[in-house]
């Protein structure tokens, strides 16, 4: 047997029993393969349900406030798949009449769709014979074939585009590319992969050059930054509170937080106190309470967030104040999301 057809028997046999398998429409296999980068399935499983229920079509999703597609988000991160989303599908109804384009190609010139969820639409919805090349594709040739390029360098990707192509199944490119991506995420897996009952394992050259866990091999380009945030949640004498919303093109765009001081290092009470002093415009406190002992340590994929919770209790009635019960149901990053559940006034 060919790669192609060992992938697609062991596909057969071996296959998860997902909502979007069951599935040729476009706006379903869209959303899925959007929802599924940088995201785990099991992860992703939920959300899923929950935009198909809120927004059966691409009408409804294209129709719906921004607020609330990133609220139906919260949780999943990298937030910018998700005004992606909601861009694409107005485009999709406003210049397609709400049908998704046919061809990998006029994929391609959707917001926030690129080579690889373009391949995956085109084939799986369309049968065009265009390969997808994701992380478990690049797993599984970088190490049946043995090849150290990186797979993140310009010339890994072009490269491994090309071998795909050429080992890709022509008569079920449908089943082939969602076979390939499960065989790297189930037996081909980052850690511990099931070598020993492989079908691949007698052709396998990273197996036989004992290299499985050397390949892929990536560059690692990104630079962590530590940031330290400061969060004030002031409190007033009816309990209110108050949010703003993040805006510019920085982390967490259009999403809603508590008051924002940013330090250059963990702060203590006193030097909390030393730089609101230092800062105009924050209500005049009474009392000051650090709510986590040590800083939570948010990790995103090219900084970590130091973060404190400060609770100010303040005398004056804040104006344009929110009461607690009303900021859940704002959009907020899950590090906020998670800190307004434990809180109790």
């Amino acid at each position: 047997m060919t790669f192609s057809e060992h992938i697609l028997k062991w596909y057969g046999q071996h296959k998860r029993d997902l909502p979007w398998r069951a599935t040729s429409d476009p706006y379903k296999i869209w959303l899925s393969e959007i929802m599924l980068q940088q995201t785990r399935v099991a992860q992703g499983m939920p959300y899923y349900r929950k935009f198909l229920d809120a927004f059966p079509t691409v009408f409804e999703l294209a129709k719906a406030k921004e607020e609330q597609v990133l609220k139906l988000w919260q949780g999943l991160g990298y937030y910018s798949r998700a005004r992606n989303l909601h861009a694409t599908a107005k485009m999709v109804v406003e210049s397609y009449a709400g049908q998704f384009p046919n061809t990998y190609k006029e994929l391609k010139k959707l917001k926030g769709v690129g080579d690889y969820t373009a391949s995956a639409i085109a084939s799986i919805c369309f049968d065009e014979p265009e390969p997808v090349v994701d992380g478990n594709v690049y797993r599984v040739l970088s190490r049946y074939f043995g090849i150290d390029i990186p797979i993140n360098s310009t010339t890994g990707i072009k490269y491994f585009k090309e071998i795909a192509r050429e080992v890709m199944h022509l008569g079920n490119i449908r089943d082939y590319n969602q076979g390939i991506m499960e065989f790297g995420a189930i037996q081909c897996a980052p850690k511990n992969p099931n070598c020993l009952h492989c079908p691949l394992n007698e052709s396998c050259v990273a197996l036989k050059e004992k290299r499985v866990t050397e390949l892929p091999i990536k560059i690692n380009k990104t630079k962590i930054k530590n940031r330290y945030f400061n969060y004030l949640v002031f409190i007033d004498p009816d309990g209110n509170t108050v949010m703003d919303q993040r805006t510019g093109k920085g982390i967490w765009q259009n999403l809603y937080q508590f008051p924002l001081l940013e330090s250059d290092k963990t702060l203590d009470l006193e030097g909390l106190k030393a730089s609101l002093n230092l800062e105009n415009g924050w209500p005049r406190f009474k009392n000051v309470i650090l709510h986590n002992n040590k800083p939570i340590i948010h990790k995103l994929s090219h900084q970590h967030l130091h973060t404190q919770f400060w609770i100010l209790e303040i005398d004056q009635i804040l104006d344009a104040g929110l009461l607690w019960n009303e900021i859940t149901s704002f959009a907020v990053p899950v590090l906020i999301a998670d800190f307004i559940k434990t809180f109790k006034i």
